[in-house]
């Protein structure tokens, strides 16, 4: 018989081994970077130990997502998602990969951003395979979330569903919003010249810097009065540039980088507009392409997954989670512009990329119990202990139309002794 796979020591032991499990996105760190395979495999092999349907799908050759469902597929799907690379370990100041409880807190790489996220999912998943869900509940252990979220996307492509909740941490808050981002390169041109040739040449450089002054006033004078109550203002910085060949010679070509942080409601098509308008104000002429875009995220508070959230917070803990937004960007947006109404709520601690990570390893517990709650709400629980209709272990396609809207009852807190 296994452990409640609820209890804190339960959750500590799969949090634990998640950590010793080195999943450096290589994209970001290639000389370290080993990826997701290996602990995308102990999840899978961990979840299916304990009766939850499990297996790998390749976003990419050698990228994986862990893939996991519990419940009889008779309601509406819910997905619980969490991702499972991390950032590099250079300039870190405890061993990364050497888990290590103190205080109530498990510091290692990846134990806040966010492997105490996946093992609350896990654990969650362990304790709903024991039940009689109506529905259908997803784990999605995804690849390469620090990089370019190859992970999410092709998750997405392959799943449906009603609802999601992203467990990255959010010290015990509701996160019904976060920024999106638009990464934009300009080019501006020039004509080299030898450097005393002042009658001929024109540096691409001084035309850039027109520019960016331009962009600057931009940022100042119009984002940063642009608010959004949960997530704040928007904003814009000139990021890298690069330009010129050498001392004595006008540079013929400069390009800049830049970053603009959107809220809910802005596109990337405006984002590009304005940009533009910035570079004819600053009487110049520049090319302006997109590098990477990723949509802001907007949840209503009254949408069906944020009342079970709330309601499954308010059990647990026995008051009801502040609801906010965050400035930062994560794959919840991914599920959101497939349709997906997502929320984010996850575990508290510190140093995400930072020199000393650490996650609180009793707000993993409670995620996880959060989540157990939140999945019968939503999908419709059966009581604990009852068995599982049997299927087949490949997943089934449904459509956010495929379930009637729902209202998320009252959660009694006697789930949780």
């Amino acid at each position: 018989m296994q452990p409640d796979p609820l209890s804190r020591d339960a959750v500590q032991e799969v949090l634990a081994r998640l950590v010793r499990i080195p999943s450096v996105n290589p994209a970001l760190a290639p000389g370290e970077g080993t990826g997701e395979e290996a602990v995308a495999r102990f999840a899978v092999d961990w979840l299916a130990a304990r009766g939850v349907r499990a297996w790998l799908e390749e976003a990419a050759p050698g990228r994986p997502n862990a893939v996991a469902e519990v419940g009889s597929g008779d309601g509406p799907t819910l997905v619980l998602c969490a991702h499972l690379d991390t950032v590099g370990t250079a300039g870190m100041e405890i061993p990364p990969f050497e888990p290590r409880v103190e205080g109530g807190r498990l510091y290692g790489r990846g134990s806040y951003d966010m492997k105490g996220g996946a093992a609350a999912i896990m654990a969650a998943l362990a304790a709903l395979a024991r039940e009689g869900l109506t529905g259908r509940v997803l784990g999605a252990l995804v690849c390469d979330e620090e990089y370019a979220s190859i992970g999410a996307s092709d998750f997405v492509r392959r799943h449906r569903a009603d609802a999601c909740i992203v467990t990255e941490p959010s010290e015990g808050r509701l996160i019904l919003a976060h920024k999106g981002f638009v990464w934009l390169e300009l080019v501006t041109r020039g004509v080299a010249a030898h450097g005393s040739r002042w009658d001929l040449g024109v540096s691409a450089i001084g035309r850039m810097g027109r520019i960016i002054a331009a962009l600057e006033e931009l940022d100042r004078t119009e984002l940063r009065r642009r608010v959004h109550p949960l997530v704040g203002p928007a904003s814009l910085h000139c990021a890298l540039i690069e330009g010129g060949t050498g001392l004595s010679t006008y540079a013929a070509e400069c390009r800049l980088s830049v970053e603009r942080r959107t809220l809910p409601g802005e596109t990337t098509a405006q984002v590009v507009a304005e940009v533009e308008a910035a570079v004819r104000r600053a009487g110049e002429e520049a090319e302006v392409r997109v590098l990477l875009d990723r949509p802001p995220l907007e949840c209503d508070r009254d949408a069906d997954i944020a009342r079970c959230v709330r309601s499954a917070a308010a059990a647990v803990t026995g008051a009801e989670p502040e609801e906010a937004g965050v400035a930062y960007w994560m794959d919840a947006a991914i599920f959101a512009g497939a349709g997906v109404p997502t929320v984010n709520y996850g575990p508290a601690g510190a140093g995400a990329h930072a020199a000393v990570e650490w996650v609180d390893v009793n707000s993993v517990v409670t995620c996880a119990r959060v989540l157990v709650d939140a999945a019968r709400a939503f999908c419709g629980g059966g009581a604990p202990g009852a068995p599982q209709a049997p299927r087949s272990p490949e997943p089934k396609a449904r459509s956010p139309a495929a379930a009637p809207p729902r209202r998320c009852p009252a959660i009694a807190e006697e789930n949780h002794g």
